[in-house]
């Protein structure tokens, strides 16, 4: 009997537990370990900033739906990785041993590394759902005494739709209340221009994001580096393409909602040849350590070179659909670990994404997600909104489940091509 404990209990984790199920051998036991009590659809947490959800609306709780689907759970979250000894310190003061590790935790938000960034200094977060709540908390008193807005992502930062979905669903919610008017809004990002979304852009990305801000009076910075946050206040350098100074923007707000960079956790950081400088877990393509062969990591918390060199730093994203490979290959692979065969399964990295707009929104599909792309394809259009909506409903329908792609799911993704594992060489 082995036992394959995964650390992370949002998207990836839970994915991976469910796949591992089927995976695995029937004597294999799963268990899964979250620091919190609650799997969070986060792609959700904009709108439970400006009240259109609610908490309980996009949570569920991990030791009631896990255990019914053979999984069990620890809520007491990970404070270091042993990888020599194969355990885990929990918070709690007790470990747990595995014969398979999955890294499924997502990242520590650095909101550090900028003095005044974040919920506990001056700018609001949709990172997560508790910080969402706060968020709407100073939306609402926002509402009632309107002013500036200063919305983006800051340099470092990996993951920028939710700053694009934040800022033109803020706009949706204002025009809602009869207040738009009252509010000057400015992107501020690190990418080199707008819709780069730290992966050179996805079709016409840049052209559909700009007509959309241009539609709704959002002023933008690019190539922004945020030097500091004050009350009220936004020190921001903006940088030509040799990366040096061009223009100081101090810019007032009464809200802002600023996106941090993203850093592996602290259970992980400073273990030499599981994780990078950043405390990412280093993977192969079989999404699997070299020096720990029986650790893998799946998700935001593995280590993805840039891209390309940007005068901002920006990093790479790890999107849904990506994400969904990712457990596939990682889960096909340790079934056959278990079964004395050699690992052979490499996730597509696909990527399939709906970004809100409100009332509208963009949709694209990047096959793979990093270029150079087989498919590299954009639209816009309401059906992306009623679309985003759909999505969540079916996925924490599929969390409550205990399964992560049903039949008419894999149908409709072999139609179109779409796949969560590459073809093997002919």
């Amino acid at each position: 009997m082995a036992h394959i404990v995964i650390l992370g209990g949002g998207i990836g984790g839970v994915s991976c537990a469910y796949e591992l199920k089927h995976a695995v051998r029937a004597e294999d036991r799963v268990t899964l370990v979250s620091n919190k009590p609650f799997f969070q659809f986060t792609p959700s947490n904009p709108w439970v900033a400006v009240k259109w959800r609610k908490k309980e609306d996009i949570v569920i709780d991990l030791a009631e739906v896990l255990p019914r689907h053979g999984v069990a759970f620890n809520g007491a979250g990970a404070a270091r990785v042993h990888p020599d000894e194969s355990r885990v310190e929990l918070g709690d003061g007790t470990s747990l041993n595995y014969d398979y590790l999955v890294v499924a935790t997502g990242p520590e938000l650095a909101f550090d590394e900028i003095e005044g960034l974040g919920p506990h200094g001056n700018t609001q977060s949709v990172c997560d759902v508790d910080h969402a709540v706060s968020a709407n908390e100073r939306w609402e008193a926002f509402c009632k005494d309107p002013g500036p807005i200063v919305v983006g992502a800051v340099q470092g930062a990996s993951c920028y739709g939710p700053a694009y979905e934040f800022a033109m669903i803020m706009d949706a919610d204002l025009r809602q209340r009869r207040i738009r008017d009252k509010v000057p809004m400015t992107f501020v990002t690190a990418e080199p221009y707008i819709g780069h979304l730290g992966v050179g852009g996805i079709g016409d990305t840049k052209g559909l994001l700009e007509s959309a801000m241009r539609q709704r009076h959002i002023k933008w910075v690019t190539n922004a580096k945020v030097d500091k946050i004050e009350p009220g206040k936004a020190f921001v350098t903006e940088v030509d393409d040799d990366a040096k100074p061009k223009k100081a923007h101090e810019l007032p707000f009464k809200y802002s909602m600023m996106l941090p960079a993203f850093r592996g956790i602290a259970a992980l950081r400073g273990i030499e040849g599981l994780s990078n400088p950043r405390g990412f877990v280093i993977v192969d393509k079989h999404q699997r350590n070299a020096k720990y062969p029986n650790i893998f990591g799946v998700g935001v918390c593995i280590a993805i070179p840039p891209l390309e060199q940007t005068p901002v730093p920006v990093g790479v994203p790890k999107t849904g659909f990506m994400i969904e490979s990712m457990v596939t290959a990682t889960a096909l692979n340790i079934g056959q670990l278990l079964r004395n065969e050699a690992p052979t399964h490499e996730a597509t990295w696909n990527a399939i994404c709906l970004a809100d707009f409100g009332d509208s929104g963009v949709a694209f599909v990047a096959m793979p997600q990093n270029p150079p792309r087989n498919v590299n394809w954009a639209s816009s259009g309401r059906w992306v909104h009623l679309a985003k909506i759909a999505f969540e409903k079916y996925f924490l329908h599929k969390v409550k489940a205990g399964t992560t792609e049903p039949y008419y799911e894999r149908a409709v993704m072999k139609f179109l091509d779409i796949g969560k594992i590459k073809e093997p060489a002919a």
